[in-house]
């Protein structure tokens, strides 16, 4: 009697997972797209608003990422380090907001508004005097709602 009661129970649960067969997990489960906002880090060489291999990386998959969102905005802020004539470091970290944005245009980011800031180096130095170190970046943020 237990036996026969054992097999109509796998009988029963074999026949009831046939039943999602050729169901893929797709059409069972729609996942909802992540649209929290995404931010970046983008950093350059010294002296340099060109974006290397690693940042063309990073823009790629942040403006991917994006995609399925709705993209309220992207704020981009250019930064520079302490090291020569502000007005230079000012020019430098306005071409690296402005290289920034052009990468994410040309990997498909949808049109969105822009808010592109340069810092310079601004902030570069502590009240102490010492050098913050790594200024030599931009700071993305792209801020995402569902569509």
């Amino acid at each position: 009697m237990k036996t026969s009661a054992i097999l109509m129970l796998t009988a029963s649960l074999a026949l009831a997972g046939c039943s999602g067969m050729g169901k893929t997990r797709a059409s069972i489960v729609k996942e909802a797209a992540a649209c929290d906002d995404i931010t970046v880090q983008v950093y350059f060489d010294p002296d340099s608003a060109e974006l290397t291999r690693e940042g063309q990386a990073v823009l790629r998959a942040a403006a991917g990422q994006a995609k399925p969102c709705r993209i309220d905005r992207v704020r981009v802020l250019g930064l520079a380090d302490a090291v020569g004539a502000p007005q230079a470091n000012m020019d430098i970290s306005k071409k690296r907001s402005a290289a920034v944005t052009r990468a994410l245009i040309a990997n498909g980011l949808p049109n969105a508004e822009f808010d592109l800031t340069a810092a310079g180096q601004a902030d570069a130095v502590t009240s102490g005097g010492e050098d913050r170190p790594v200024r030599r970046r931009a700071d993305v943020t792209i801020e995402l709602s569902a569509p």
